[in-house]
């Protein structure tokens, strides 16, 4: 992990919940840390991680991530092993 990917990995997992961060930099912190990302319907994409498997949707048109969204992706690193 790169320090990039480790500023995005802290704001992941910041209290309050941070609205800032760029998906592709979201998707560069999975791939860093082992993910397989695949592409689904629309703007899904299918995401695996230690055996733990979750569906997410890129934001568009903004490339920002929103609050729910950055909750779930805690709860999935959480879920697969991957704690602050």
């Amino acid at each position: 992990m790169n320090t990039k990917q480790q500023k995005v990995f802290d704001l992941i997992f910041k209290n309050p919940v941070q609205s800032n961060i760029e998906w592709q930099d979201i998707e560069n912190l999975l791939k860093s840390l082992g993910a397989s990302i695949s592409e689904g319907n629309g703007s899904r994409v299918r995401i695996e991680l230690n055996g733990e498997r979750a569906v997410f949707h890129r934001p568009h048109p903004e490339k920002v991530t929103d609050r729910g969204a950055v909750k779930s992706m805690r709860k999935f690193l959480e879920n697969a092993g991957v704690k602050k």
